[in-house]
């Protein structure tokens, strides 16, 4: 058995922001290592949680570590990427849902396993695949995507200031001998930053690794994909909790988010807005929610993380 050695982030307050109904129908988009599944569970009297992860190892794992909610049918498993979220909870005569928690990111286990090659800290082959039966992988990317798709993809998933050179760098050393391994990347990137950038902000892989494993798995784009189906099948007082870890995620959950609660094209001068012009969805909490500081001290995992909650009203 896989050893998940991953700790939740803003556990309480995601679920507590569902506003959980003893008898209703719920999804965890992104099982993971079953923290929010498991407390989650543990709300529902005679209500059933749709537990979704792509990757076998988390189905693997949570088939011990949620035994007693699986054998008391509180919570299934759906293997998928969440951005079949509609058609799967269909095939399971689910139309409609009182609540989603999303846990955005790589889980803790996947950084962990140095063989899965997400991480510039263990020498591993270039990987980076949650869904380990896709055929795009981490070394398809660095070695056969054009100067431009890389210089694209690090700057727009990365936010790296030298996502030019480094996609220079690439092409060359490549030309001479495959990329095959997270060390090889990093050296690489490492000889196309300057020094003196080497020296300060973190690691100099961080945000190149970031951009590959996004573009390895279309995070963003499953992401969007998923966000729109919640919203659509989200039952009235139903709400969706989304945790992110980046600025890119973070930025499209809001702006998806601002448009359900915006009412389009308002005549100016309105005293009173008319019931049917009402938007369908409010914010739950207008700024997001951040860790706690004692959740800061015990988890580096959690600083970058943000909640934010929308609640669909009509």
């Amino acid at each position: 058995m896989t050893e998940f050695k991953h700790v939740t982030v803003l556990l309480e307050e995601a679920i507590d922001g569902l506003n959980v109904q003893p008898d209703g129908v719920y999804v965890d988009a992104t099982l993971g290592g079953g923290g929010h599944s498991k407390l989650l569970a543990s709300r529902l009297d005679h209500g059933k949680l749709w537990s979704f992860d792509q990757d076998v190892t988390a189905i693997k794992y949570n088939e011990n570590h949620l035994a007693d909610e699986l054998a008391a049918n509180k919570v299934a498993f759906i293997q998928t990427n969440f951005r079949h979220l509609h058609d799967a909870l269909v095939e399971q005569d689910v139309s409609g849902i009182d609540g989603i928690v999303y846990d955005l990111g790589v889980s803790s286990p996947q950084f962990d396993d140095g063989q899965r090659g997400f991480s510039y800290k263990y020498d591993a082959p270039l990987d980076m695949r949650m869904d380990q039966s896709q055929a795009l992988n981490a070394r398809t990317v660095v070695n056969e995507w054009s100067f431009h798709e890389l210089l694209r993809i690090f700057s727009r998933y990365g936010e790296e200031k030298f996502a030019k050179q480094i996609a220079r760098r690439i092409e060359r050393e490549r030309e001479i001998k495959p990329i095959e391994t997270t060390f090889d990347l990093v050296n690489i990137i490492k000889e196309a930053i300057p020094a003196a950038a080497r020296r300060k902000g973190g690691h100099p892989a961080k945000r190149t690794f970031q951009a590959i494993r996004i573009a390895v798995n279309d995070e963003l784009g499953a992401v969007e994909e998923s966000l729109a189906q919640a919203l659509e099948m989200l039952n009235v007082h139903g709400r969706i909790a989304v945790i992110t870890f980046h600025s890119l995620e973070d930025r499209l959950v809001k702006t998806m988010f601002k448009e359900k609660v915006t009412i389009p094209d308002l005549p100016s001068g309105l005293p009173v807005i008319p019931e049917e012009m009402q938007p369908d969805f409010k914010l739950v909490v207008r700024k997001p929610i951040l860790p706690s500081d004692e959740e800061l001290a015990t988890n580096r995992r959690a600083h970058s993380a943000k909640l934010r909650i929308i609640e669909r009203i009509k």
